[in-house]
């Protein structure tokens, strides 16, 4: 069955004659009953007994226009919700984060993307940046937001925002204050680590390996909460997001050791399938990302 004929056809039994029709969809009255005939020669079946004025639907014709009336209305439906989900009315988004921006940046960036745009359900995973992989490929997320690009020719990368990573020392510690601290001078302390597959642990070694040294994990936890934890308690010394320590450097909980020969910044990235495009929903998510950043 031809579209167009069918839509021809609604239109003429909507407005109860085909020079009626016509003139609403501003085509001439020949080319509208030509097509309506065609309608019918292609079922077989008269839809229209044309009267002196105007025209009647057969039997035929009213159980057609039924369904036509449920086919426009679906469509128009159809036509409403992919403009919803382009404006962002409606949708949903599953997001993978690691542990440090899914703690400490995610929340401020849900909040501004819930404000924009209540009617889209967001569901967020943390975890470390090989699990996050692993979820891209299986397609139980949609983006990835880890502290470095995922090594993978299957992946598209985009920064959204930069991280500093700070090494932290419990309160009253000897290192803190001391002038010419250098990174291999920390080495030489106890250190703790995130676990292994962490992004934050391979930038924190990469760059320890540049400086021609090398870090012996004391510990390797799960989590910065738990690293600060462990920490505070004087397990060791560790390398923390400046972002994760707001809270325990008021409290004057733990210091910052500034040491002469390293900084450590990292962009933080947007990871998707290359065989995917960045849907409504996922360049919404961006755009509160590097809000919060900016902020």
């Amino acid at each position: 069955m031809n579209r167009h004929h069918l839509a021809l056809f609604h239109a003429v039994a909507q407005a109860g004659s085909i020079t009626a029709a016509a003139a609403q969809l501003r085509v001439s009255q020949p080319a509208v009953s030509k097509q309506v005939a065609e309608l019918e020669a292609d079922l077989g079946l008269q839809l229209l007994e044309r009267l002196p004025r105007g025209c009647r639907l057969t039997e035929a014709g009213r159980l057609l226009a039924e369904h036509a009336q449920r086919w426009i209305a679906a469509e128009r439906g159809a036509l409403a919700a992919m403009q919803d989900y382009r404006g962002l009315k409606r949708g949903r988004l599953a997001v993978g984060a690691s542990q440090t921006i899914g703690a400490y940046i995610m929340p401020r960036a849900l909040a501004a993307f819930r404000q924009a745009s209540p009617g889209v359900e967001l569901r967020l995973e943390i975890a470390n940046s090989d699990a996050i992989h692993g979820a891209l490929l299986e397609g139980t997320v949609d983006l990835g937001l880890t502290e470095g690009p995922i090594d993978s020719r299957e992946m598209h990368s985009q920064a959204f925002g930069q991280d500093e990573l700070v090494a932290i020392a419990p309160a009253g510690h000897p290192l803190l204050g001391r002038r010419g601290l250098r990174a291999a001078e920390l080495c030489r302390h106890p250190l703790i680590l995130r676990e292994e597959g962490s992004g934050t642990r391979a930038v924190i070694e990469q760059a320890l390996r540049r400086k021609r040294l090398k870090a012996q994990p004391a510990l390797a936890l799960a989590s910065p909460e738990a690293i600060k934890q462990a920490v505070m308690a004087g397990l060791g010394l560790a390398f923390v997001p400046r972002s994760a320590i707001e809270l325990e450097l008021k409290a004057g909980r733990v210091g910052i050791l500034t040491l002469t020969d390293l900084t450590i910044r990292r962009p933080l990235h947007l990871q998707w399938l290359r065989t995917r495009q960045l849907s409504p929903p996922m360049r919404g998510l961006l755009v509160a990302l590097k809000a919060v950043q900016v902020a």
